[in-house]
């Protein structure tokens, strides 16, 4: 694969003919910081941010068809199905912002979905350029048990690393915040357990295709992002 490289302030790789565009795909467990750090990459390459997870809970507060059938399953911590995340992902890349290049995060989590996006990704001339997030179960368990998310305005918290100012109320809006059923600890393992069982071999996955760049999430979110941009290529 080409290296990154940024050009007239959108981010492709060059091939010696023309700019490709790129598909950052953030790989790694539940809590492992990809939401943090795709939206500092979002926000330093100019590409459209997807996350799967955002446009689901969006899906299930507005009860679409698509919301109805995914909320029993991620409120008990199963992984909604191949076909209805594949058919989202299919019609948000067809979008105009798009067109500069995008950034999946939360998905893919199976063979399936990888094999889907990778016809994606050719029938659109992209690149991928793969991040792995690497961090230990117990700190995933402590931190995705402990967040909190404001049904309002979509801000989140956690008791421990981010608190509101005052316990149990949003900065922002001030409604009252919740902890969302799929962090509840018990919900959060069974999350993990389908990760190692679904996902992990997702990443076999493009490691036959090509490089994965593995990334220590159990780190300041400043030194986090320093090492992913040695991979993005996006200068200071």
């Amino acid at each position: 694969m080409a290296s990154p490289v940024e050009a007239g302030g959108f981010v492709g790789v060059a091939d010696g003919r023309a700019k490709r565009v790129l598909c950052f795909l953030l790989l790694g467990p539940p809590g492992a910081g990809k939401g943090t750090q795709a939206a500092i990459i979002a926000r330093r390459t100019g590409v459209a941010r997807i996350s799967t997870g955002e446009m689901l809970r969006d899906a299930i507060a507005r009860k679409t068809p698509l919301g109805e059938q995914a909320a029993p399953l991620m409120n008990n911590g199963h992984l909604v199905p191949d076909s209805l995340l594949v058919a989202l992902i299919a019609e948000r890349v067809t979008d105009p912002d798009c067109a500069n290049g995008l950034l999946l995060d939360g998905f893919p989590r199976t063979v399936n979905q990888a094999e889907a996006l990778d016809q994606l990704v050719t029938e659109h001339g992209m690149d991928l350029v793969v991040l792995n997030f690497d961090v230990p179960r117990a700190v995933l368990l402590r931190r995705l048990s402990g967040r909190r998310w404001c049904p309002s305005c979509q801000a989140t918290y956690h008791l421990e690393t981010s608190p509101s100012r005052k316990p149990g109320i949003c900065d922002q809006c001030g409604s009252g915040l919740i902890q969302r059923p799929d962090d509840n600890e018990g919900v959060v393992a069974k999350r993990l357990e389908a990760y190692e069982a679904q996902t992990v071999p997702v990443i076999q996955h493009y490691e036959k295709r090509g490089p994965v760049h593995r990334v220590d999430g159990y780190r300041d979110v400043n030194d986090v992002f320093a090492e992913i941009e040695t991979y993005l290529g996006v200068s200071h």
